[in-house]
């Protein structure tokens, strides 16, 4: 048996439960406390288990934002429980939502009032197919991603989203009925300017500390699991970067009102990906486009666990995609050290997965599933059931 020694302040999942989440009606798991091997065919469910994951963790789906849709078919509710150890503590966390019902998060059976407040207790890292959306999709993707690193660690920030959302909405709603009505009112809009720079100021500082930050450990990380030698490169683009965003508010006003809707702030931040001083989405091959969002999610990773103080639970989804082995060897051999806590890993091909942790000598638990259900097939590295 394969032992690992856990770091002080060690975060990870013991135990999850389901009950008609997606494709299952009732499955229960315990897990390792290092690494979790879930192999199955395409389409069985693998993928299912990592998204409950991330339920626990950040309150929703890691793909999509309407809950409706992981309540397995034919059936009006779903419900997550899960065992976290923190500090050698155990807590018990339950998401349950009901259609036509507001979603409920308990922790050690006291509802939360905001679910806002329950994000980065546990922190997550996934790493997916579903990543290239941030190179082929709009901004917003983009933005999304930062969100998700700094209300992890940073209650105040993602307060600060959500109000800046409300306000810009406000002041949307106002460029409309300015226009369908024929007259303007200075003094209702300079109520909502003046709460999108209070909320964007500090978002735009938050975003740009981070990527300032996040540049260095990104390029480390790219040069360790890419064979390659391209140059790198991380920017952020703000229109706060510019100058006053007041000022800026009150210049577009013009154009808003012919719009109908605000042109300047933060809701129009993005992010670049630069390979050899070109976009990675234009010239970046797939192999190429996959290391860099690989190594970009293993940045998030480092800097959540240095502001958080713990290492977030690392949940790698099919991690083969347009990997050969011995990239995703040179993964593996990277996360599997203690710095990196506790893993999860989909596959479909269990002996690959096997082969390369076995010649590791890590500690990990292996399941596999079939039909719906799962079945724990090898454990601390030997068989077990």
């Amino acid at each position: 048996m394969y032992r690992c020694t856990v770091e002080p302040f060690l975060m990870y999942l013991k135990k999850l439960s389901l009950t008609n989440f997606k494709n299952y009606d009732q499955t229960e798991l315990e897990f390792s406390a290092r690494i979790n091997c879930i192999v199955g065919n395409n389409g069985v469910g693998k993928t299912n288990v990592l998204d409950a994951i991330h339920y626990l963790s950040l309150t929703k789906s890691f793909f999509n934002n309407i809950d409706s849709i992981s309540i397995r078919h034919g059936e009006d509710f779903f419900i997550i429980n899960g065992t976290f150890v923190r500090n050698e503590e155990e807590d018990q966390i339950y998401c349950a939502f009901q259609k036509q019902k507001p979603k409920v998060l308990k922790k050690n059976g006291k509802e939360y009032q905001k679910l806002s407040d329950h994000v980065g207790k546990y922190p997550v890292v996934m790493i997916s197919p579903a990543d290239y959306a941030l190179v082929s999709e709009g901004s917003e993707e983009r933005r999304r991603f930062l969100n998700k690193i700094i209300s992890q660690y940073n209650a105040e920030y993602l307060d600060s989203v959500l109000k800046y959302s409300k306000a810009l909405q406000q002041r949307n709603r106002l460029l409309k009925e300015f226009k369908s009505s024929g007259r303007f009112d200075n003094d209702a809009l300079s109520i909502w300017d003046s709460q999108l720079v209070r909320y964007g100021t500090y978002v735009f500082r938050e975003r740009d500390t981070l990527i300032n930050e996040l540049i260095p450990v990104f390029q480390e990380r790219y040069s360790m699991i890419s064979s390659e030698r391209e140059r790198v490169r991380l920017s952020y683009r703000s229109h706060l970067s510019e100058g006053d965003f007041a000022e800026a508010l009150v210049s577009s006003v013009t154009k808003d009102r012919f719009l109908e809707y605000t042109t300047i702030g933060i809701h129009k931040d993005d992010l670049h990906f630069d390979m050899n001083e070109h976009s990675v989405r234009t010239l970046g091959s797939q192999g190429q486009q996959k290391s860099f969002l690989v190594a970009l999610k293993l940045a998030k990773f480092d800097y959540i666990k240095r502001k958080s103080g713990y290492s977030p639970i690392l949940l790698l989804d099919d991690i083969f995609d347009k990997f050969d082995a011995e990239r995703v060897e040179q993964i593996i051999r990277l996360v599997g050290n203690q710095n990196f806590g506790q893993i999860f890993i989909t596959d479909t091909h269990q002996s690959r997965l096997h082969e390369i942790l076995s010649s590791h000598k890590t500690e990990y638990k292996l399941f596999r599933i079939n039909n719906n259900s799962v079945e724990e097939i090898i454990e601390n590295g030997k068989s077990g059931k």
